[in-house]
């Protein structure tokens, strides 16, 4: 099946809701996905990634007083290419200060470790920052990270970096799709269903992470100088708009 991502041909977000597997995925609550003495670690491979993924769910931590640890893979800095407006260097600084921002909004104050490695550039150093991993991480560790099937290269090899490292040293990887809803679709059941928890976000939430998500201007406004679209559209808006989380426990 074709993993990768086609501008403007998201699966409606209309199918998925009515899709039963997703419909009936059982419950999870943010207190038995992450127990009291263990560590929420979210490994994003770009900044915006954990709150798509996750944004509900670190609230909840938050207010439940969890340790919680955000690594930054890579700083975003490839998400313009050939804009004037965003050379490489100021998108990275730009999008690093809006992670810091969105993860205050959730209640998150400490500030974000970044890993370093070139965004696009992920999947030729799996194995590096498997490693790098290995050091960070703790054997009581709960990771949330991308779906290993995501379909963007650089989601995919931080889910298998993240499976490899957490499986040597003895912590627990929880994967999240993020671009998998565009991609693929109900019928077709890529999706690892018999793992997929559900994470109830209410209102208060789910207000949070809307407002979190707004700190990425850098993604959600067009490109002047070269005419791009926002990365962020009008389908992955939407699916940041629903009242849960899905989670592949």
């Amino acid at each position: 099946m074709d993993r990768f991502i086609h501008a403007g041909q998201a699966t409606p977000e209309a199918r998925w809701l009515a899709c039963e597997a997703l419909r009936t995925a059982p419950a999870i609550h943010a207190a038995e996905l992450v127990p009291a003495g263990h560590r929420a670690v979210v490994l994003a491979p770009h900044p915006d990634d954990e709150v798509l993924a996750v944004g509900g769910l670190i609230r909840q931590l938050a207010r439940l007083q969890r340790t919680l640890c955000v690594l930054a893979v890579t700083d975003g800095e490839a998400s313009h290419p050939g804009s004037s407006c965003w050379p490489a260097g100021r998108l990275a600084a730009t999008r690093a200060r809006e992670q810091g921002r969105a993860l205050r909004v959730l209640g998150v104050p400490a500030p974000v470790q970044r890993l370093g490695f070139p965004d696009g550039g992920v999947a030729p150093r799996q194995q590096a920052l498997a490693e790098a991993l290995r050091r960070l991480l703790q054997p009581n560790d709960i990771v949330f990270t991308t779906w290993r099937l995501d379909g963007h290269p650089d989601h995919e090899a931080t889910g298998a970096a993240c499976a490899d490292a957490t499986a040597r040293c003895g912590a627990q990887c929880v994967e999240v799709p993020v671009w998998g809803w565009h991609w693929s679709r109900p019928e077709d059941a890529p999706m690892p269903w018999p793992r997929a928890r559900r994470l109830a976000l209410d209102a208060q939430d789910l207000r949070a992470k809307q407002l979190a998500l707004r700190a990425f201007r850098t993604q959600l406004r067009p490109d002047p100088s070269t005419g791009a679209a926002p990365i962020l559209d009008a389908a992955s808006r939407a699916r940041a708009a629903r009242p849960f989380e899905l989670l592949f426990v």
